[in-house]
């Protein structure tokens, strides 16, 4: 069982300093890593990916904040997700309730999980009646139509006076699939 440090700050004038010290000192870190970036996603940051590819079952990952890990709720959840599957514990040092080594940190972060997944559940529902209604009133949905009704009828008038399909689609900048499409 390893214990593991990530520290982050978001512009070149802030320091690591601080963040590393609390995680070697409070944390027991045996190794921190550590990265100037920002916050706003997890995509590019390269430190908490190899922090994650190296978490082994029993390990823990301790932050001084949980602002230095994520910046969102759902992206703090998508990153315990990823701790949890490599069987590894997650700590906060500022923020005692988040931490998964214990199960009142485990219950703590399960009903946030919880309430984030019903929030997802209830914008899901949303955008499928809004959807729904929008198709009753006849809007199209999805990609624009290559062709418009002229064009589709001159198509099929052309393949079917033996024209070939490559030559059809030529004339209107469209794959030759697209004007098979038609005749199906």
């Amino acid at each position: 069982m390893a214990i593991y440090g990530y520290a982050r700050v978001s512009t070149d004038g802030q320091t690591l300093e601080a963040q590393e010290a609390a995680l070697r000192g409070a944390g027991g870190c045996t190794k921190v890593f550590s990265e100037k970036r920002s916050g706003a996603s997890t995509d590019g940051r390269k430190a908490l990916q190899r922090a994650l590819a190296t978490l082994q079952p029993g390990d823990v990952l301790v932050v001084t904040r949980l602002d230095r890990l994520a910046r969102s709720t759902k992206d703090l959840l998508n990153t315990l997700d990823v701790i949890a599957k490599a069987g590894a514990g997650f700590r906060s040092l500022a923020d005692v309730w988040a931490d998964t080594t214990t199960p009142h940190g485990k219950l703590m972060l399960t009903v946030l999980g919880g309430l984030a997944e019903f929030e997802r559940s209830l914008i899901l529902a949303r955008t499928s009646e809004g959807r729904e209604r929008a198709k009753k009133r006849g809007v199209h949905m999805g990609r624009p139509k290559a062709l418009n009704r002229d064009q589709q009828r001159e198509a099929i008038a052309r393949r079917e006076a033996g024209e070939a399909l490559t030559d059809i689609a030529r004339t209107f900048g469209v794959s030759h699939t697209t004007i098979g499409r038609l005749l199906s």
